[in-house]
């Protein structure tokens, strides 16, 4: 077992490397481009972005070339896009992990492509890895070496669907790239950390934590920390003095509350499952129904955890689809009663988790909202901010209607007791800084 010590000692050797590697002037101290990926069992999205050790500006962070691969192993759909241009699309057998990276780094490097500022694979610095699952050993972003690699190879009994495709990713990029390029792991489960042991430890035997580690860990925890980020330097704050409650909010669901820049709370728990109601997921559910559906309907245990993954949530009330855009425009156009109830209990359970946080948190300055329905319906917002008076929570319309596309800002009224705001969240960019980050020694 590798011990997070182990792993500090591991990552400062690397660190070491790296840093003489910058010393010959080759890194640092311009612009960088890294390679993120986010690899799953049958699917690799990608971002090439430039950025730098400077604060995150819009001036010098820049997304030159994303792409995403589906259907690994067979015939898969290709679309791949250029900052300045329209999506390409097409179909091509794809084999494995190795075989998607191939073919991203063959488009990039394409005459017919013209990425900006990038002449051929040289011109990649460094590659940023998202990985899902990294226990309790990694409470931070890092570079990786055989050692961290072990110890994410340790984790997939945690995350048996997400981490052997995040090594993947990694061993994909080593063999394209050579070990010499450095590699970062950025963790969804690292913000969450610092979770007190009243949040974290479930009330099952105490045994089973010490055995198997079995506590909540949270995820999309890249996302939150992006979103306290921007927080902090929209309303220049210190990090401490940033108490607010985030909300992503797409295919995945989950809520943080973040009390003097840190995690407390977080909905998803042990696995990805637990908490909103979100695309195909169900969130909370008693965890009997599991036996006794298994009974009822001669399951196994493997068929109900796809079922609650797979099948529930939006998906599961409506059946009809798992898309929030979709279920609105059925209920609106057919007065569809099961899409008005997804689109109702989706809200209903925002607000029940938006008021325990409160009382978590003895208060918050601000819900903030994000991910892909946070940031593009004005009328998911409003409704999970429906009968809310007692906590004050007050939406300017004409404000929130006007928060769609990618656009920042506050949607509540002057006199709301929480401000209400809309921050779009951008977990690449943030793997792409901590990879710099990383290897210029900012992060130890």
């Amino acid at each position: 077992m590798i011990s997070k010590w182990m792993i500090q000692d591991s990552a400062q050797r690397v660190q070491t490397l790296y840093r003489r590697f910058a010393g010959r002037g080759l890194l640092y101290h311009r612009q960088m481009n890294v390679l993120v990926l986010n690899c799953g069992s049958s699917s690799l999205k990608f971002q090439l972005i430039s950025t730098s050790l400077e604060q995150i500006d819009a001036r010098t962070d820049r997304m030159l070339a994303k792409g995403h691969i589906e259907r690994i192993g067979g015939a898969a759909l290709l679309t791949f896009q250029t900052a300045e241009n329209e999506p390409e699309r097409f179909a091509r057998p794809i084999r494995d992990i190795k075989s998607a990276l191939d073919a991203a780094l063959e488009w990039i490097g394409a005459e017919a492509t013209v990425v900006e500022g990038v002449d051929g694979l040289s011109a990649i610095h460094a590659v940023g890895h998202r990985v899902v699952h990294g226990g309790e050993n990694f409470s931070r972003s890092v570079l990786i070496d055989d050692v961290v690699l072990r110890g994410i190879t340790d984790c997939i009994d945690l995350a048996p669907l997400h981490n052997p495709a995040n090594i993947q990713g990694i061993a994909a990029a080593r063999t394209v790239f050579g070990r010499a390029l450095p590699q970062a792991a950025v963790f969804d489960t690292a913000f969450h950390h610092t979770m007190p042991e009243t949040s974290y430890v479930y009330a099952i035997p105490y045994q089973f934590y010490r055995r198997h580690k079995v506590r909540r860990y949270g995820f999309h925890g890249t996302s939150h920390r992006y979103i306290a980020y921007q927080y902090r330097t929209i309303h220049q704050i210190p990090r401490d003095a940033v108490n607010v409650i985030t909300l992503h909010l797409g295919n995945g669901c989950s809520i943080a509350a973040i009390k003097g820049g840190n995690s407390l709370d977080t909905s998803m728990g042990f696995t990805p499952l637990e908490g909103l109601v979100m695309g195909t997921r169900s969130g909370d559910i008693d965890p009997a129904i599991v036996e006794f559906l298994c009974v009822k309907e001669g399951m196994s245990v493997h068929e109900a955890d796809l079922l609650l993954n797979k099948s529930s949530g939006l998906l599961g009330i409506s059946g009809l689809t798992h898309d929030m855009r979709e279920l609105i425009a059925e209920a609106d156009e057919s007065g569809d009663r099961r899409a008005r109830l997804a689109i109702e209990i989706f809200c209903y359970r925002i607000r029940k988790y938006i008021g325990s946080y409160l009382a978590a948190m003895n208060g918050a300055d601000a819900i903030v909202f994000s991910g892909g329905i946070g940031e593009n319906s004005p009328r998911i917002r409003s409704r999970i901010c429906d009968e809310t008076d007692w906590l004050g929570l007050k939406v300017d319309e004409m404000k929130n209607a006007a928060l769609v596309d990618g656009s920042e800002g506050i949607f509540s009224t002057n006199d709301s007791r929480v401000k209400l705001e809309v921050i779009p969240t951008n977990e690449e960019l943030l793997i792409a800084r901590d990879t710099v980050r990383l290897m210029a020694g900012v992060i130890s």
